[in-house]
């Protein structure tokens, strides 16, 4: 008698070209019906606000860049909190759909072996930073801007995809 585990087999991926097109036509959607395109990093702005709010009301409330998210007392009670919301129980319910949900670290070893959680959340928060700084997350600038014809977004593009290329070459692991 042979004990085999059954292994669920994960969907194929889209099409890469499909993928686009669908993308393409959601910030086309999203531009016509809301007259703003796709972005993710005002909604973390708005949750520090939101979190400001109930733990340092005062200090968040003198805030320049945060006190008039929280002068109606509803800083979360905006488009985008929908559109990552959205986002996110779409991501997740892809992935239940298509049989990929499972918990793994991908990278290589070298790259933080046991504190790989704690590099990648560092970096993540950088890159948030940075996102805030930008003006723009990569949905954000990256797309939108570049789907208005902004140079800045164009730039950001450009500089984006030089930089991954440039990072690939000198992480790609020897065979």
């Amino acid at each position: 008698m042979h004990n085999e585990v059954e292994q669920t087999k994960s969907a194929q991926y889209m099409n890469p070209l499909l993928a686009g097109i669908l993308l393409g036509l959601v910030l086309l959607a999203t531009f016509v019906i809301t007259g703003h395109g796709l972005g993710a990093t005002g909604f973390t702005t708005r949750l520090t606000a939101w979190v400001g709010m109930h733990i340092a009301p005062v200090a968040t409330n003198a805030n320049d860049y945060l006190g008039g998210m929280v002068e109606e007392g509803k800083p979360l009670n905006a488009w985008i909190t929908w559109q990552v919301t959205g986002v996110a129980i779409g991501a997740l319910l892809s992935a239940f759909l298509a049989k990929r949900i499972h918990i793994q670290l991908d990278g290589k070893k070298f790259l933080g072996g046991s504190k790989r959680s704690i590099t990648a959340l560092f970096g993540g928060i950088l890159a948030g930073f940075g996102a805030r700084v930008a003006a723009g997350c990569t949905s954000g600038l990256g797309l939108s801007g570049a789907a208005v014809l902004s140079l800045a977004g164009f730039t950001f593009l450009g500089a984006f995809f030089a930089v991954g290329l440039l990072t690939s070459r000198f992480l790609k692991e020897e065979k």
